[in-house]
């Protein structure tokens, strides 16, 4: 029999895959396994300084002096995520279907849509900072014509918080609709046509039918955004209102845009330069965002309708 094997030699496999290993090993599994040993340590990235404590950095963040702060980061962070992933997929949804209607002039839709996809978060959250500056932001300009109001939105704690997550259901927008685009690609149909036959209208359709068939998409599409919430939010925050305003008790231990990955930098090359203790925060996001995913394809993926099922 003739050996069809693509490599003949045990050895050749593994050196084709050495590069990637070894960027694996670089980038990510020992800054990884240094986050663990950093966190262990009352570490100041100033003085240079580094003392083993144990877990006393993890304990410290929820017993400790400044333990309201932490619990105020971790509410505002899971907050915020629910509110861009809940928001950001809904209305993404809804856009993508509208797109891939067959009208006139539903490319240049599409490409209007999916735009803000290629810009990084610093640059967008640069264009909501002057489209709601107080003061001379074009939506300001638009609410004191109509409506005779200016609405301080970089000032008072709430407008900032809901700024902030406005600024980033948009940045992902472009990001979900492309992938609901190409989804819809593979609905058939035949499908909505039947309905319609038997008397279903487009809510109906689009709820018991379309939406149904996106579920694998909306499966991946949730940690997508869950992950853009908890760890690449930073620049958006930092552009638009650098962690604050502090609001009202009992959210007056930190600002209230301040979310955990935020928090990690301030702590880690802020004034302090606690670097132990941003380890510690910084593994404890990773820490919340295994169990989210664990508990989704435990329980969540169990609605995920596939087509062949």
């Amino acid at each position: 029999m003739k050996d069809n094997a693509a490599f003949t030699s045990r050895v050749l496999p593994w050196l084709l895959l050495l590069p990637s290993f070894i960027i694996l090993l670089v980038f990510i599994y020992y800054p990884a396994i240094q986050a663990w040993v950093l966190s262990l340590h009352r570490s100041n990235l100033f003085l240079g300084t580094r003392r083993f404590v144990g877990f006393d950095n993890f304990t410290f963040m929820f017993t400790g002096t400044l333990s309201a702060k932490y619990i105020q980061v971790v509410v505002q962070t899971f907050a915020y995520g629910a509110l861009v992933v809940g928001l950001g997929l809904g209305i993404s949804v809804v856009l993508a279907t509208l797109a891939s209607q067959d009208i006139r002039g539903a490319r240049i839709y599409r490409l209007l849509l999916i735009w803000p996809f290629a810009l990084s978060p610093a640059v967008a959250g640069t264009i909501f900072l002057f489209m709601f500056n107080p003061d001379i932001g074009s939506v300001n300009e638009v609410l004191d014509a109509l409506f005779g109001i200016k609405p301080r939105w970089l000032d008072t704690p709430y407008l900032a918080f809901s700024l902030v997550v406005i600024a980033s259901v948009w940045k992902n927008l472009g990001y979900n609709i492309v992938f609901y685009l190409a989804a819809l690609q593979n609905v058939p149909k035949e499908l909505n046509e039947a309905a319609a036959i038997d008397g279903a209208g487009p809510i109906q359709r689009f709820f018991r039918i379309t939406f149904p068939m996106l579920s694998p998409m909306t499966f991946f599409l949730l940690f997508t955004n869950l992950t853009f919430a908890f760890f690449e939010s930073f620049g958006l925050i930092d552009i638009v209102t650098k962690g604050g305003p502090v609001g009202p008790e009992p959210f007056d231990a930190a600002g209230l845009t301040t979310t955990m990955i935020y928090q990690v930098t301030l702590d880690g090359f802020g004034g302090s330069g606690n670097t132990g203790i941003a380890a510690a925060l910084g593994n404890i996001i990773l820490l919340f965002t295994a169990i989210i995913t664990v508990l989704q394809f435990r329980y969540g993926g169990r609605r995920v309708q596939y087509g062949d099922n």
